[in-house]
Parts: structure tokens; C-alpha cells; sequence
């Protein structure tokens, strides 16, 4: 009897000097991938993923094409050990809902990794021309960190789980949230350390400059349910595919609720496919009985596959 699993596929943030490389090694696929992915940028992804340096791959426009290869590297793995794989649908966080997209044949490998370099290099241009800053928050009630976002001008970029929910915005007004956070319930408020103010309103030039590519790109039907960060529900027309990528790009991701659509549906099984164990760690907090396995190298990938069996 096969297996039925959702795919979740990471976002900024869980890159990591020497992603990919053990899986270049002792797979074919994944050498060859990477390859392609090399070839059509016109420079050594692969340099920076396996090598680094850190602060080079931390990069926005360098981190999400890296990203988005290694997910989708992880997923040629798993379709290769677990062919009989039913995927019951996919999900990303934000820069991973492009992933996602790709998994599902809304277009091509290279077609995506086209979109994310842009989308990459759009939000790195954004982050230079302004001085922002993101916030998680630990605790307090969604009601109370909405009222002080909106005090201190900032925005409510991610619901990433119960719990815990990130601010972004003008630096000033981070530092005016993590001074007044205990005074509105939260008990921890910690600054951290991205480039910039993401899914805030200051990504409003990187969205318009990406809403004009997606304008460009043919979209396919998803052969299988995406569930899209902005609105938490599935997208499957192609109008509604381009505006919600384009939304996301300022607007809140809703990583709980997408979840939560598919437990909603009576899946159980997920699957996280990108370094390290983020999503899965937000799982734990979302819901407790349901399953999520982590992919990203070739140990996690040996613990995982006799865990599905």
C-alpha cells in the first residue's frame, strides 16, 4: 500500500554552507541538477551552496535560488526511493510556495528557478534602498500584536505557528516593538537577522517589478492542490496563482493556516524537503498527532526512508 503525504518545502532563513553537497555526491540526479541550475544562471550556484562563504549565501538573490534547487533536488530523492509516493499536495513558505509550484507542474524547473532569481535579486534591491528589520514574537495574543504593529507602524509578516508570530518593518519601529512587547503580553521579542523588512510594505518595489514578470510566464494547472501563503486555500487558476505569488511578496504568509487546510483534510503525513528541521518544528506546534519528516541530506534522507518504509 503506498504512502500519502503533503510536501512542504522551506523558505529564506533555512539555507546552510554545504546544503546539497552529500546528495551531489551519491546521487546522479542531483549532480545533474544542480548542473542545470549552474548553467542557466551563468555562475557556480553550487560554489556558494557547498563552500559558501556564509554571508554570500545568505544573500537574498543568492539564497533563493539555492533554495529552491535544493528542494527540488530533495524531491528527485524521494520520488526515486518512494515511487509509489501518492503527494497529496504542497505548500511553501514563501519563498518556498515557488518551490511548491514547481513540485506541482505549475511550471517548469526552469521557468522557477528564472522567477526566484529575479524575485531574489528584487527583494535584495528593496532591502538595500531602505532600512528594515523583522521581529518573532513569542507569546501574546495575535489581537494585541496586531494593535502593536500598528502603533509602531510595522507589519504583520508571518503567522508562523501558535505562539510565535513575526513583525517587519522600519528598523525604528522593530525597535519600538521589542521595547514595548512585554507591556502587550509577549514574553520574548527578538530581532532577527535577515537583510531586511520582508513581506512588509516596503517589498512593494521588489512586488511590482515581480508582478511584471509573472505577467510573462504561462502557468500551468497544479496536478496536485497548492495551497497559497496570503489567503491559506488552494489556487489553481492561473490568474489567481500570479497574484497571489506576486501578493506574497509584501502580505502576511499564513504558514499555520496552510497547514491547518490540509489537517483540515484529513492529511497526516508531511514531509519537509530543505535544509534543516524549521517546518517541522512549527508542525510540532501546529499539531501534535500529525507526522512530519524532514529531507535535506543524505542522513536525514537514510532516518526518513526507514521511517516511511
Amino acid at each position: 500500500m503506498g504512502k500519502r503525504a503533503v510536501l512542504l518545502f522551506a523558505g529564506q532563513g533555512a539555507q546552510t554552507v554545504g546544503m546539497g553537497r552529500d546528495l551531489a555526491e551519491k546521487y546522479d540526479a542531483v549532480r545533474d541538477l544542480i548542473a542545470r541550475a549552474d548553467d542557466q544562471l551563468g555562475y557556480a550556484l553550487s560554489e556558494k551552496m557547498f563552500d559558501g562563504p556564509a554571508a554570500e549565501l545568505t544573500r537574498t538573490s543568492i539564497c533563493q535560488p539555492a533554495l529552491y534547487v535544493h528542494g527540488l533536488a530533495c524531491l528527485e530523492i524521494l520520488k526515486s526511493h518512494v515511487p509509489d509516493l501518492e503527494i497529496a499536495g504542497c505548500a511553501g513558505l514563501s519563498l518556498g510556495e515557488f518551490t511548491a509550484h514547481a513540485a506541482a507542474g505549475t511550471f517548469s524547473f526552469e521557468t522557477g528557478l528564472d522567477l526566484v532569481a529575479k524575485r531574489g535579486t528584487f527583494m535584495e534591491e528593496a532591502t538595500s534602498a531602505v532600512d528594515g528589520a523583522m521581529a518573532a514574537l513569542i507569546g501574546g495574543e495575535e489581537a494585541d500584536i496586531r494593535a502593536l504593529a500598528a502603533k509602531c507602524d510595522v507589519d504583520v509578516a508571518n503567522f508562523n505557528c501558535p505562539g510565535q508570530i513575526v513583525v517587519s518593518g522600519k528598523t525604528a519601529g522593530i525597535d519600538q516593538v521589542i521595547a514595548e512587547a512585554q507591556d502587550h503580553g509577549i514574553r520574548i521579542a527578538q530581532k532577527l537577522e535577515v537583510a531586511g523588512a520582508y513581506h512588509s510594505r516596503l517589498m512593494m518595489p521588489a512586488q511590482e517589478k515581480l508582478a511584471g514578470v509573472l505577467a510573462g510566464i504561462a502557468l500551468e494547472t497544479p496536478r496536485v492542490p497548492v495551497v497559497c501563503n496570503v489567503e491559506a486555500r488552494e489556487v489553481s487558476e492561473a490568474a489567481e496563482i500570479r497574484s497571489t505569488l506576486e501578493a506574497q511578496v509584501s502580505g502576511s504568509v499564513r504558514w499555520s493556516e496552510c497547514v491547518q487546510h490540509y489537517l483540515g483534510n484529513g492529511e497526516t503525513l508531511f514531509i519537509e524537503l530543505g535544509p534543516g528541521r524549521v517546518l517541522a518544528g512549527f508542525m510540532r506546534r501546529i499539531d501534535r498527532n500529525a507526522k512530519a519528516l524532514s529531507f535535506s541530506d543524505v542522513e536525514s534522507f537514510e532516518k526518513g526512508l526507514a521511517e516511511l518504509g
